[in-house]
C-alpha cells in the first residue's frame, strides 16, 4: 500500500538492542524538528497480542518448531494490522515518520528460520510477503536496518533481562532455545542481503561497538533518506 509517509523498521536477532537503536532515532528525529511515531511489536499490552502471548508462552508447544511458521506468522500478523488501523494508517497518509520496532521483517526472519529447505523457506517468505502486504494491506517498509549482532554475544547481553511479557527470570519459547536463535540470525543474514536490509554491523574488530557509534550510523542513513523528500 502507498503510503505519503515514511515507515523505517529497525530489525535484529533477540538481545541485538533493536529497542535502544529505536528510542535513540526517535529522540533525535524529534530534537530535529521531526514527530515520528514510535511502535514496537508484538505489542504486548494490547487484546491483539493475545496469540502471540500465549505462543511464546508455549501454551501451544514448548519448541518453536511444534507450531507451523505459517499459523505462527498469523499471529504477529493481527497485532500489526491492529496497530496500522488503530494508529499507523491516518498518521503515515498525513505524511508522518513511523519508527517500527520489529515488523513483517520478524516473521521473515524467526518463522522462516525454522524452514531448513530453501525452496520450502522461498515458498513461506512469498506467501508471507502476499499476505501481510497484500491481503492486509499493511505498508511496506521504505529501509530496514538489521543490527547484525552474532548470537553468543547477544546471549549474554540477554542473560539477566526479564522477560519482556511476564517480567520473570523464565524466557520466552524463542529465547529458551539458543540453537533457534542461531538458526534465526543465519537465516536474517542471508534476508539482509536478498531483500537489501541496510546491514549495521554492530561488532568492530572483537569488540561491541557503542550505543552511540550504532545510533550514529544508523541516523546518518535516515537523515539522508528524509533529505531526498524534503527536495521534492
Amino acid at each position: 500500500m502507498d503510503t505519503k509517509g515514511k515507515l523505517i523498521v529497525i530489525e535484529g536477532v533477540d538481545g541485538s538492542g533493536k529497542e535502544t537503536q529505536t528510542g535513540e532515532l526517535y529522540a533525535h528525529l524529534w530534537s530535529d524538528g521531526r514527530r515520528p511515531m514510535q511502535v514496537s511489536y508484538p505489542r504486548y499490552h494490547r487484546d491483539s497480542s493475545a496469540m502471540v502471548r500465549k505462543y511464546l508462552a508455549g501454551e501451544f508447544g514448548t519448541d518453536p518448531g511444534d507450531v507451523s511458521p505459517y499459523v505462527a506468522s498469523t499471529f504477529y500478523a493481527a497485532d500489526r494490522y491492529a496497530s496500522y488501523k488503530e494508529d499507523l494508517e491516518d498518521f503515515l497518509g498525513a505524511g508522518g515518520i513511523v519508527l517500527a520496532d520489529r515488523y513483517t521483517t520478524s516473521n521473515m526472519v524467526h518463522q522462516a528460520g525454522k524452514l531448513s529447505d530453501p525452496k520450502e523457506r522461498r515458498a513461506f517468505l512469498k506467501w508471507l510477503t502476499d499476505y501481510e502486504f497484500g491481503l492486509l494491506g499493511l505498508p511496506v517498509p521504505d529501509a530496514i536496518f538489521f543490527l547484525d549482532i552474532p548470537p553468543e554475544v547477544s546471549a549474554m547481553l540477554m542473560a539477566g533481562r526479564a522477560n519482556k511479557i511476564t517480567g520473570e527470570a523464565k524466557k520466552d519459547i524463542h529465547e529458551a532455545h539458543p540453537e533457534y536463535l542461531r538458526q534465526s540470525y543465519a537465516n536474517a543474514r542471508e534476508l539482509a542481503v536478498d531483500y537489501g536490509w541496510r546491514m549495521i554491523n554492530c561488532i568492530e574488530g572483537d569488540k561491541l561497538r557503542s550505543i552511540e557509534d550504532i545510533h550514529q550510523e544508523i541516523y546518518g542513513q535516515v537523515k539522508a533518506l528524509l533529505a531526498e523528500d524534503d527536495r521534492v
